[in-house]
C-alpha cells in the first residue's frame, strides 16, 4: 500500500479480503472469442434447467373421486333416460342443474309473499310453477311472473331473486266488482270485466249482477246506472245487455225497466222522478219503457188489463143505462 492508502498489490488468495481465483476454462477457437468480446444473443444462451415434477404430483387432490362420481353420474343418468325414468326423475327431485346448485346453497329456502288478501300462498306458488324442486341460480324470474299474470285474479307481479336462497313475490290482485251470468252459469268479475272465477264464495252474493254476452265488459256502465238510481238501488235485481249496445234493468217485482243506448243515466234519474211522483214502480205494471225521453210507455200485467177492461165496461154499461132511462 502506498502513503495515500492504495494497494500496489494484486490481491491475491493468499492475503486478507482477497477473493479465491477460479482457473478460467479456455474456449476453443473463435467461439471462445466471441463469447469473451460480447454476449450471447437471447435464443443462444444456456436456459437454466427447469425443476421436473412428477405429473401424479400435479394432479389435484380428489380429482380422481371428483371424476369417477362425474362418470358414474353420467352412467346413472343415460340409464335414467334409456329407461324412460329421467322425468320421473326430473319431477321428483329436479332438474340435475337445479339439484347441483341446491347443493351448494343456491336454493329456494326463503320465499317472501305479499299483497295476497283472497288467496293462499300454496295457490300462488303452484299458479307460479314454484316448487322445492326449482334452485335460485336457474329460476326463470321472468316466466315465473308471466305464469302469474295468466292468471286472472292476479293484476301485477313483481319477482326478485334475494341470494343466496331468498326469492320475493309482490302481487296485486283484482278485486271482486261484479257477478256476471252467462248461458246459466255465475262467474266473478273484475272492474275491468277480467272474469276472476265462477261464482262459489257465499259472501259475494249482493255484488251487482249483469246478464248477457259481453255485459261483463260494460260493468262500468251498469255502476253508473245504479249511482243514479238512488233510493232506487236496492229495488234493482239486475241489469241485462241487449244486443251488446242498452240496458233494460230487471227489478226485484219483476217489473222490467228499459233504458236508452243514449243518456241511460238521464233517463235513471227521470225514473226516479216519477216513481217518488207517483209511485210507478208498485202499479200493476210489467214493463216501463224510457227508451223516448218525451213519453213513458207501460206495459200492463193481465190482472191489470183484466181489471182495465172491467172498470171500461162498467163505465160503458153506466152510460148506457143513462141513456135508456
Amino acid at each position: 500500500m502506498d502513503g495515500g492508502g492504495r494497494v500496489v498489490e494484486p490481491l491475491g488468495p493468499g492475503r486478507p479480503g482477497g477473493a479465491v481465483a477460479r482457473p478460467s476454462r479456455p474456449e476453443p477457437g473463435l467461439l471462445g472469442a466471441l463469447l469473451r468480446s460480447a454476449a450471447l444473443p437471447r435464443f443462444a444462451r444456456r436456459r437454466r434447467a427447469s425443476v421436473s415434477v412428477p405429473l401424479v404430483r400435479r394432479i389435484p387432490r380428489l380429482s380422481g373421486t371428483v371424476l369417477a362420481l362425474g362418470f358414474f353420474t353420467a352412467i346413472g343418468v343415460y340409464g335414467l333416460v334409456q329407461n324412460g325414468d329421467y322425468a320421473d326423475f326430473v319431477e321428483s327431485h329436479g332438474e340435475l342443474r337445479d339439484i347441483a346448485a341446491r347443493g351448494i346453497g343456491l336454493g329456494l329456502d326463503k320465499i317472501t309473499i305479499s299483497g295476497i288478501a283472497r288467496l293462499n300462498e300454496a295457490d300462488l306458488l303452484g299458479a307460479a310453477g314454484i316448487s322445492n324442486r326449482n334452485s335460485l341460480l336457474f329460476l326463470d324470474v321472468a316466466k315465473v311472473r308471466r305464469r302469474l299474470l295468466d292468471e286472472p285474479f292476479i293484476k301485477s307481479a313483481e319477482i326478485r331473486k334475494l341470494y343466496p336462497n331468498g326469492l320475493s313475490i309482490a302481487i296485486t290482485e283484482r278485486q271482486p266488482y261484479a257477478l256476471w251470468q252467462l248461458n246459466g252459469e255465475l262467474y266473478v268479475v273484475a272492474q275491468d270485466g277480467t272474469q276472476i272465477d265462477t261464482m262459489r264464495d257465499p259472501t259475494l252474493v249482493d255484488l251487482p249482477l249483469v246478464v248477457g254476452e259481453g255485459a261483463n265488459l260494460e260493468v262500468a256502465s251498469y255502476a253508473a246506472l245504479l249511482e243514479a238510481a238512488g233510493p232506487l238501488r236496492s229495488k234493482i235485481r239486475a241489469g241485462m245487455l241487449i244486443s251488446g249496445r242498452r240496458w233494460t234493468l230487471k227489478m226485484q217485482n219483476g217489473l222490467d225497466v228499459r233504458l236508452p243506448e243514449e243518456d241511460a243515466v238521464d233517463a235513471m234519474r227521470r225514473l226516479v222522478r216519477l216513481d217518488r211522483e207517483s209511485g210507478l214502480l208498485e202499479k200493476d205494471v210489467l214493463t216501463v219503457d224510457l227508451r223516448m225521453p218525451d213519453r213513458v210507455i207501460l206495459r200492463l200485467t193481465e190482472e191489470a188489463v183484466a181489471a182495465r177492461a172491467e172498470g171500461t165496461k162498467k163505465k160503458i154499461q153506466r152510460g148506457v143505462k143513462g141513456i135508456e132511462t
